[in-house]
């Protein structure tokens, strides 16, 4: 008992050993006499508040934590429906904060803020959601918010702001893009970080890695659409049953006769469960490119479910990097978008 107690308090001597002390002053204006501040945490998905601040005279508050990683924090009054303060710290860090209450607004604004990157940029978040809600033109601060969140990449604030743009992820999935780019070398543990990371991963827009499929040819050996790095590549899925997709293999043989010598592939992702009936269908369509590959497992396809497809015939192009360009061109609007990437 005794050995396992000194192991416990070794553990602990050396973590505190590398904790560094980080310190947060906020001096509110407008606060209510008698005002009190909830201090909240993360814990389990959720805030959680772990402790009750009350402002001094001068309506000044101060945190003291130690901590080994970034910390985030929030700040709110002691009522239903709190205005909140979004905190970030870094180990070392001695943040003094200036915020003024407007309570017509039921909203904090951050007018300074001193020592961290992190809580400048919130700061200036603070300033444009407050011209939002008093010029009452929400199109406008958004837009600006994208600007701010695009020249400020690599700071760790960006990766919870860019999360107010969550219902439009998709319009915005570039932006969680160069975010995640730019901090998932330094913090790739961060709850943030690995929340828009997820969600970049389960997205499959314009401009996201192509996910690697890796499914067997009709001999039975395995083909990968990594392999084709380097190459502007039509995934095609399609199914010999499939009438519609029946009729556009001409058109997908005429791009590939065009510019199968300039850099182009086509990888066919068959959604058949006959082996016969794949086989005899690429020999009549005349569907002459190497890559051909099925589980033979229809709708249950894993790379038809890993690309979401929910009808055929469905195409995904890549671009040589290994990016998605573009999902369901067709025509002449895949001719061009050939073009535009060959000439590259």
């Amino acid at each position: 008992m005794k050995r396992h107690l000194a192991i416990a308090l070794g553990l602990l001597l050396a973590l505190g050993a590398t904790a560094q002390k980080s310190t947060v002053t906020c001096t509110f204006d407008g606060l209510p006499a008698g005002t009190r501040l909830l201090l909240n945490e993360p814990h389990g998905g959720r805030l959680v508040p772990t402790d009750t601040l009350v402002p001094d005279a001068k309506g000044r508050v101060k945190l003291e934590r130690y901590s080994t990683q970034p910390e985030f924090l929030v700040l709110s009054l002691d009522q239903k429906q709190p205005p909140m303060l979004h905190l970030i710290t870094l180990p070392k860090e001695r943040i003094t904060l200036e915020a003024t209450y407007m309570p017509a607004l039921n909203h904090i604004d951050i007018t300074s803020a001193k020592g961290s990157d992190n809580m400048d940029l919130y700061r200036r978040f603070s300033n444009l959601t407050t011209r939002s809600f008093l010029n009452q033109d929400p199109n406008r601060v958004s837009d600006s918010l994208e600007v701010l969140l695009s020249g400020t990449p690599g700071t760790l604030m960006s990766a919870f702001l860019v999360t107010f743009y969550e219902q439009y992820f998709e319009q915005y999935a570039p932006l969680y893009k160069k975010i995640r780019d730019a901090l998932v070398g330094q913090y790739a543990d961060n709850d943030f970080v690995r929340h828009i990371d997820s969600r970049l991963r389960s997205a499959l827009i314009a401009g996201m890695e192509a996910p690697d499929i890796a499914l067997p040819n009709p001999q039975g050996d395995t083909l990968r659409l990594s392999s084709l790095r380097g190459k502007v590549v039509l995934i095609d899925f399609w199914a010999s049953w499939c009438g519609p997709c029946r009729r556009e293999n001409p058109h997908v043989v005429r791009l590939y006769e065009r510019f199968r010598d300039k850099g182009f592939e086509v990888f066919s992702v068959s959604l058949d469960q006959s082996h016969d009936k794949w086989v005899d269908a690429i020999a009549k369509d005349n569907l002459s490119w190497p890559y051909h590959v099925s589980d033979l497992r229809g709708w249950n396809s894993a790379a038809g479910r890993l690309y979401g497809i929910q009808s055929i015939p469905a195409t995904v192009l890549v671009d040589r990097e290994g990016n998605i360009v573009a999902r369901n061109l067709r025509g002449s609007d895949l001719d061009k978008k050939l073009n535009e990437l060959l000439a590259q």
